[in-house]
């Protein structure tokens, strides 16, 4: 995008995913800064010429005087903190966060009383890797960025949160946080469940199959190689949703369980995976060019887009 001023941009959290934002926004133009809580992570940045300080008081001091936009960038188990020390040095800001859930950091948000200048945001994009060597700034292109289009959302933030994650190479999905927590339940908080107990199941099988593992075991662990620790701050968030979708999941394994006891046979499991699969791949996204921020009922006109396959690619 080009054509519009890029007003500062103040990111909490150098891991992989805000390490990635600061890289990013940094690239694309905006004068950008951080903060870290890890000494290691601190050092690792500046080694790299990137300004991120261990000490958040100045951050956000300095996010208040530039106005910048704040992003949250720490696991869910942090926000709480992290939000406190935003209400007490830095509340007027426009705020989001690229956390992997939207209703509890919006519940968050509107506890510490900073809703009125809040927009969430979700850049699907990821590795197994962690900490700020895992960053880059091409993580988020062509990605999927989720971005709040909850009932009240500011318009002001909201154009803010949608350039960055545009400026940052992704196109924005428009969504309503509770919509937005049952469907990554499903695309990628199960598959690290899965992940996890696909590894559990080759490595109870000794030496042999390990060494006889290939793609399928490959590709299908991939994301359990994610520390423990990261993986249950993504999960964990989304109880409610992952048990609905777990459940869902039981059933159609107890289902393929009996047909192979009974009959044999995987064809009802296989040949509707296959089927979901190809759903997957000729899934189709179509952009968004007719709704216009402050247009009326312009956020429930971007939900129903956005939930129909709509994607935002510029402003």
């Amino acid at each position: 995008m080009t054509g519009h001023s890029k007003a500062a941009v103040c990111v909490l959290g150098a891991g992989l995913i805000g390490g990635s934002v600061l890289r990013a926004a940094t690239a694309a133009g905006y004068e950008a800064w951080g903060f870290n809580r890890s000494e290691a992570g601190v050092r690792a940045a500046r080694a790299d010429d990137f300004d991120v300080l261990g000490d958040i008081e100045t951050v956000l001091r300095r996010a208040a005087k530039q106005d910048a936009l704040i992003v949250v960038g720490v696991p869910m188990p942090a926000v709480d903190r992290i939000l406190s020390d935003v209400k007490i040095f830095a509340p007027e800001c426009a705020l989001t966060d690229v956390v992997s859930v939207k209703a509890p950091v919006a519940a968050a948000v509107h506890a510490h009383e900073l809703g009125a200048t809040y927009v969430g945001g979700h850049p699907m994009a990821g590795t197994s890797e962690s900490g700020w060597a895992a960053t880059t700034p091409d993580l988020f292109q062509r990605a999927a960025w989720a971005v709040s289009v909850d009932p009240g959302v500011p318009r002001d933030t909201w154009e803010r949160v949608t350039r960055l994650a545009l400026d940052c190479g992704s196109v924005v999905v428009p969504v309503l946080s509770e919509e937005h927590d049952r469907a990554v339940a499903r695309i990628s908080h199960l598959p690290h469940v899965l992940a996890e107990a696909l590894a559990i199941a080759g490595a109870n099988g000794g030496p042999l199959a390990l060494g006889l593992a290939a793609g399928s075991f490959r590709d299908g662990t991939r994301v359990a190689g994610t520390a423990a620790d990261l993986v249950r701050a993504i999960c964990e968030p989304n109880a409610a949703a992952l048990l609905e979708v777990l459940d869902d999941t039981l059933r159609v394994l107890n289902d393929a369980r009996a047909s192979l006891h009974s009959g044999g046979t995987i064809a009802q499991l296989a040949e509707a995976g296959h089927d979901a699969r190809v759903d997957y791949e000729d899934n189709e996204r179509f952009a968004i060019t007719d709704i216009r921020p402050g247009d009326p009922d312009w956020r429930e006109r971007l939900a129903d887009a956005g939930r129909s396959g709509g994607v935002i690619e510029s402003l």
